[in-house]
């Protein structure tokens, strides 16, 4: 009975409260859910920017290479080997990385690299004007032993040039360089481009990582000013590697469509014998992602990523960019190292010491992204991953190229950008090599 008289006015009010929301959703003029503010329709929901994506998986150092050492240097080296590193800078930081890891495989000391910068930069630079020598030392103490100076009876002579671009693995430098190690005792080498690394030892791996990754300091002098452009930059930034030079193009052999008459002629002038390909076979090289980024197609894609147009960002690049209204105009906090930094110090730098702080700002920055997977690419990668920072991603030129054949565009190009390179970064694609990297799942 008392159960009876409880549920009857429960079941009154609650009938009550149901009848007076009925009347008020549908003769109310302005109900809540027509309230636009408040829509629920997924059509007017805003991609999240990019690096708000959780990932799976993250690159970092393998334990083999920062574990204590097992492997103790032997007490008598077979020789000295020098380095003679080519290119622009982070292509002779590469030969100089594989030149340690060779070196340790031979039972090598090694001497102080050697650049030869004259062929691409049109100036003379050491190693010495870029990197702090006493530290690269000091931090390959137990990986691979280091000098300045060669003993009085080496040093008055040449080193013995030894032809490696065919040495690839352990086994070839084994059999084919190091009795030109034992035979001269100092020798000079230049890493091929394609090493196998994974067919090192450990040991030589760990040294061929610690080189690249914790023993090369920028020098005082350089850092300082590295430092002094970092404090420049406005925060939070993105630092993006843009490559749409004429000789970048050229090289590429791909053919482009509205540029302005300026570029088209520095591209023409930069192509010497390299033709640009045509017909089905230009089609098939762009769909392999072979063509650069221009810097409109670069900034459509970070709007597909939904980076802020009002985002700052560092453009780390050389001198010679073409086109490069169609990033500004999109983007237009747009800064660089010479609209940063001036004075005398700066204008009379040298190529690679510029290059090295444009290195510098990029493992620094909030984020990073490249047009191109080069070799600057590559290190400033593994160094940020090297240090923690993960919102780094390499924008997709195959996928970029595949889409537009396919006819997307607007809203569906957009969006298909956006899904594959959500799952490029969600998994951590390019973010680090692999030599000495390894692959952690969250």
């Amino acid at each position: 009975m008392i159960a009876s008289t409880v549920r009857k006015p429960l079941f009154g009010v609650t009938l009550l409260t149901l009848s007076l929301f009925l009347l008020l959703f549908f003769f109310t003029p302005f109900s809540f859910f027509s309230d636009p503010s408040v829509t629920f329709n997924s059509s007017r929901r805003e991609r999240p920017e990019i690096w708000s994506i959780r990932r799976l998986a993250e690159w970092r150092p393998c334990n083999w290479w920062l574990q204590p050492r097992t492997n103790a240097l032997p007490a008598q080296a077979n020789g000295y080997i020098r380095v003679d590193c080519y290119g622009g800078l982070n292509q002779m930081r590469r030969d100089l990385c594989d030149g340690v890891g060779i070196a340790r495989l031979l039972n090598a000391t090694l001497v102080l690299p050697k650049f030869e910068v004259a062929a691409y930069w049109n100036e003379s630079s050491g190693f010495e004007d870029v990197f702090d020598v006493d530290f690269f030392i000091q931090q390959m103490k137990g990986f691979v032993n280091v000098v300045k100076e060669l003993p009085i009876e080496i040093a008055s002579k040449d080193p013995v040039r030894v032809d490696c671009s065919k040495r690839k693995g352990q086994f070839d430098y084994v059999e084919s360089v190091l009795p030109s190690l034992l035979k001269h005792g100092y020798i000079s080498i230049t890493p091929a481009m394609s090493q196998r690394r994974d067919r090192y030892p450990l040991y030589a791996k760990a040294a061929l990582c610690q080189a690249c990754y914790s023993a090369l300091r920028l020098t005082n002098t350089l850092e300082k000013k590295a430092l002094e452009l970092l404090q420049a930059i406005p925060k939070p930034f993105l630092s993006l590697h843009l490559r749409f030079e004429p000789d970048m193009v050229a090289y590429s052999q791909c053919e482009y469509s509205g540029l302005s008459f300026a570029s088209a002629k520095a591209i023409e002038a930069a192509r010497v014998d390299r033709k640009p390909w045509t017909g089905e076979t230009a089609r098939i090289w762009r769909n392999r992602g072979k063509c650069p980024l221009t810097p409109n197609e670069t900034a459509f894609i970070l709007k597909a990523l939904a980076i802020p147009t009002n985002t700052t960002i560092y453009l780390a690049a050389g001198d010679g960019l073409m086109e490069l209204e169609g990033l500004t105009s999109v983007y237009t906090n747009v800064v660089t190292k010479s609209s940063l930094l001036s004075g005398e110090d700066f204008t009379t730098m040298h190529g690679n010491t510029k290059a090295a702080l444009d290195y510098y700002v990029s493992i620094n920055s909030d984020s990073y992204m490249a047009t191109y997977f080069g070799n600057m690419d590559k290190m400033v990668a593994a160094m940020r991953a090297f240090t923690g920072l993960y919102k780094t991603i390499f924008l997709n030129r195959k996928a970029f190229a595949l889409f537009t054949s396919q006819g997307l565009k607007g809203k569906e190009l957009t969006e298909a950008l956006w899904k594959v390179h959500r799952d490029d970064f969600i998994m951590g694609r390019g973010s680090a090599l692999p030599d000495c990297f390894c692959e952690f799942n969250l």
